[in-house]
C-alpha cells in the first residue's frame, strides 16, 4: 500500500494533483489486512469513515482488487457507479492491475428482453421514413440491437427508462420464461450474468445487492454470482434499504398490473370463451380491489395499518374476500400452467401467488410481534402501498449476508452518531469488536470556512416568531454571500414559505426544488454563480458543487425526523420495552448523521471556502446540542452575523 498510495508511490507518478495522504494509506492497509483473513463465514467486519477528499474510493478499491477476492462494491448513487467505472477502473488496470476484470451489473429492468421486442415488432413493417417519435425510438432500437453487447438501456439516450415503450420491451421477472423462452441462448441478461461471473469485481448499487440477499433468503436462487467480498460505499444508507428488501409489500398498483397482464394474455390465447372463469375472476377482482383500496382515507402520507383495521370492520371483510378470489384466480391459472407446456402462464401464477403472500402478511396483524415487523401504509398521489417493515434489520443481515461472506467493509463520510459507531454497529448487527477508523477531510477547515449559530435571541423553532425571524436571517446572509449559496429545510412547507418571502425580492436568481428535475437545478445553480437553491430531503447529499457558486450552505433547523412516521415510532417503542433511551439511542444519532450530510456539501474541493449556517439555537440551549457540534467539521464558529459579513467581504 505505502508502495501504491505514498509520496513517491504510484497514484503520486501517475495520477494529475495526487497528494499522499496519511489518512489514505492507513485506509488502505486497513483494508488491506482484513481482506488478507482467510476465516469466515462469518464475515470479519471494518467500519470506515473517511471524510470528503480523503481518496476513500482508491483506499477500498486497490486493496480489493490486489487481494484478488471475488468481490462487489455497492453505492448508494449512480453518480459514484459512473465515477468508479470510467474514473478509478481504468486508472487501476493502467498501472496497478493490467487484467483486472470488472463491470457494472445493473437491475433486470434496465436491459432490454428480446422475446418481449419481438412480440412488439411482430408483424410490423420497417418504415424507410419514421411518421412518430416511436417509430423513430423503434428505428433507433433496431439499429442499436445489430451493436450492442447487453443492451443496456443507458445507452439509448434518447429512451427514459419511466417510458412506455421501454416499460413494453424490458426485461422483468413477472415476464421471464427462463429456459422455456426461444430467445434464451441469445438472451442479454444471460449474457450480463455470465460475463458478471468471470469478474473479479462487480459494481452495483445497494437496491440490487438486497434484492441478491432477499432472493437467496427466499430460497429461490440468486440475483448476483457468488461473492466473497462486499465493500459498502455510501454506508450510512443500508438499514433504510435492507428494511424495504426483508420486509413486504401489496399496492393497488401491483394489483392492476397483473390483472391487466392476465387479461391481455388470455385475450391473446382465446379469449373470454375459451377462459370463461379467468375473466369472471379478473372482473371481481377489479371491482374488489378497487373497493379494497377506496376504504383507506384520502390523505396522502404513511400511517399505521393496525389502527385502521380496528376502527374499520369492512377493511378486514373486504381483504378475506380479495384473498378468496385471488385463491380462485390462482387455482385457474394453475390449470393453464398444467395445458401449457412453454412455460408463458408460469409468470402469472408466481405473481399471484406473491400477491396472496404479501396481502397475507402485511394484513396479519396476529403475527406483529413475532415477526418484529411494523404495518402501514402509504398514499400517494396515484397509488396506495401497503407495507411490513422489519423494525430492526441485524437479525436479518447476520443471517443473509454475514453468514453468506468472508468480508464486509462499511464506508462512508458519515457513520459515527457524534459518539462512536455503536449506533451504526446495533442497527445493522455488525460485531462490536469489529475494528473502526476515522479519517478526517483534509480540508482547511480552520482558514477557508467559518460555521455560524444565530445568538440566544433567535428563537427556537417552535417559538413565536420563529419562522419570521427564520427568512430575515436568510435574508440578511444571501445579501453577505451575494447569492451563490444551497438553503435546506427540513419540510417542503417551511421551504416553499421562505422561497415566497423571498421571490423577487433579491436580485439573484431564486431556484427551487420541485419546478425543474434535480439534474437541470443543479446544472443552472453551477452555471448561474449568484443563484440560490431552495431544497429539502434528497438534497442534503449528493449535491457536489465545486467553487464559488456555492460558497454558503443554509440549514433551517435540525433534521430530527416527524415522529409520526409509522417505521420510526416502532422503532422507537422497540427501544423503550428494551429499557432504552430512544431519543438519545436513535433520534439524536440519526439527526446527527443527516445534518453531517447537509453541511458536507459545502467543502468539495480543498480550494473551496465558504460559511455554514445552521439557523437552529438548541445548538447551545439544549443539552444535546454539544453532540451535533462536536459531529461537525472544525470550522471556527460564530454567533455574530457581522463576522459572516466580514468574512465574505475578505
Amino acid at each position: 500500500m505505502e508502495h501504491i498510495f505514498g509520496p513517491v508511490g504510484i497514484l503520486a507518478q501517475h495520477l494529475k494533483e495526487y497528494e499522499a495522504r496519511p489518512g489514505q494509506q492507513q485506509m488502505a492497509k486497513a483494508a488491506a489486512s482484513l481482506l488478507a483473513q482467510q476465516e469466515g463465514p462469518p464475515a470479519a467486519c471494518l467500519i470506515v469513515e473517511a471524510e470528503t477528499g480523503l481518496g476513500k474510493t482508491l483506499a477500498y478499491l486497490v486493496p480489493t482488487i490486489l487481494s484478488g477476492r471475488k468481490a462487489v462494491v455497492s453505492t448508494n448513487t449512480r453518480n459514484l457507479q459512473d465515477q468508479i467505472l470510467s474514473s478509478e477502473i481504468p486508472f487501476i488496470r493502467q498501472y496497478i492491475a493490467p487484467d483486472l476484470k470488472a463491470m457494472c451489473v445493473k437491475g433486470r429492468q434496465n436491459y432490454l428482453c428480446l422475446h418481449r421486442w419481438h412480440q412488439l415488432i411482430t408483424g410490423e413493417q420497417q418504415l424507410l421514413f419514421a411518421e412518430t417519435k416511436e417509430d423513430l425510438a423503434k428505428a433507433s432500437i433496431r439499429a442499436w440491437l445489430k451493436k450492442t453487447t447487453f443492451a443496456d438501456r443507458a445507452e439509448l439516450p434518447g429512451i427514459a427508462g419511466s417510458s412506455l415503450l421501454w416499460q413494453s420491451i424490458c426485461c422483468q421477472s413477472h415476464f421471464c420464461l427462463g429456459s422455456d423462452c426461444p430467445d434464451y441462448h441469445r438472451c442479454y441478461l444471460n449474457r450480463v450474468r455470465r460475463e458478471a461471473a468471470s469478474c473479479q469485481l462487480l459494481v452495483v448499487n445497494h437496491h440490487l445487492l438486497f434484492s441478491d440477499l432477499a432472493v437467496r433468503r427466499s430460497g429461490f436462487g440468486e440475483v448476483l454470482p457468488r461473492y466473497e467480498s462486499v465493500i459498502f460505499d455510501e454506508a450510512h444508507h443500508l438499514e433504510d434499504i435492507a428494511a424495504q428488501f426483508f420486509g413486504f409489500s401489496f399496492s393497488r398498483y401491483q394489483l392492476l398490473d397483473l390483472l391487466t397482464d392476465i387479461e391481455k394474455a388470455a385475450r391473446d390465447s382465446g379469449g373470454k370463451r375459451k377462459h370463461k372463469k379467468i375473466f369472471a375472476a379478473l372482473e371481481s377482482l377489479a371491482g374488489l380491489g378497487e373497493r379494497f383500496f377506496s376504504l383507506f382515507p384520502p390523505d396522502r402520507g404513511r400511517f399505521p395499518l393496525p389502527d385502521l383495521f380496528a376502527a374499520q370492520p369492512a377493511l378486514g371483510r373486504t381483504k378475506e374476500v380479495l384473498l378468496a378470489v385471488l385463491a380462485d384466480l390462482a387455482e385457474q391459472l394453475e390449470e393453464m400452467v398444467e395445458k401449457q407446456d412453454d412455460g408463458s402462464w408460469k409468470q402469472y401464477l408466481l405473481r399471484c401467488e406473491g400477491q396472496i403472500e404479501a396481502l397475507t402478511k402485511v394484513a396479519s396483524f396476529a403475527l406483529a410481534d413475532k415477526g418484529g415487523h411494523v404495518r402501514w401504509f402509504e398514499r400517494s398521489e396515484k397509488n396506495l402501498t401497503l407495507s411490513a417493515t422489519p423494525i430492526d434489520v441485524a437479525a436479518d443481515l447476520q443471517q443473509t449476508l454475514y453468514a453468506q461472506v468472508r468480508h464486509c467493509v462499511f464506508t462512508s463520510a458519515t457513520l459515527s452518531g457524534g459518539s462512536g459507531f455503536g449506533y451504526f454497529c446495533r442497527r445493522l448487527g455488525i460485531p462490536e469488536n469489529s475494528p473502526t477508523y476515522v479519517f478526517p477531510s483534509p480540508f482547511d477547515y480552520k482558514n477557508r470556512t467559518l460555521l455560524y449559530v444565530p445568538d440566544n435571541s433567535f428563537p427556537e423553532p417552535n417559538a413565536p416568531g420563529y419562522r419570521e425571524r427564520l427568512q430575515q436571517e436568510i435574508r440578511a446572509l444571501l445579501t453577505y454571500s451575494r447569492g451563490r449559496a444551497l438553503v435546506l429545510f427540513t419540510s417542503f412547507q417551511a421551504m416553499e414559505s421562505a422561497w415566497q418571502s423571498l421571490h423577487g425580492k433579491m436580485s439573484y436568481p431564486m431556484l427551487r426544488q420541485g419546478e425543474a428535475s434535480r439534474q437541470h437545478l443543479l446544472t443552472r445553480f453551477s452555471k448561474e454563480t449568484d443563484s440560490v437553491l431552495f431544497a429539502v430531503a434528497s438534497f442534503w447529499e449528493g449535491v457536489d458543487v465545486p467553487g464559488e457558486a456555492l460558497s454558503l450552505v443554509i440549514i433551517d433547523k435540525l433534521p430530527f425526523e416527524v415522529p409520526t412516521d409509522p417505521v420510526l415510532l416502532a422503532r422507537i417503542d422497540r427501544i423503550k420495552t428494551n429499557g432504552g433511551n430512544p431519543f438519545v439511542e436513535l433520534q439524536v444519532p440519526r439527526a446527527i448523521l443527516s445534518l453531517r450530510q447537509g453541511v458536507g456539501r459545502l467543502m468539495r474541493r480543498a480550494g473551496d471556502r465558504g460559511t455554514t449556517a445552521i439557523l437552529d439555537v438548541r445548538l447551545f440551549s439544549k443539552p444535546y446540542g454539544s453532540k451535533f457540534i462536536a459531529a461537525l467539521p472544525p470550522s471556527p464558529l460564530s454567533r455574530k452575523l457581522l463576522d459572516v459579513e466580514r468574512f465574505f467581504a475578505q
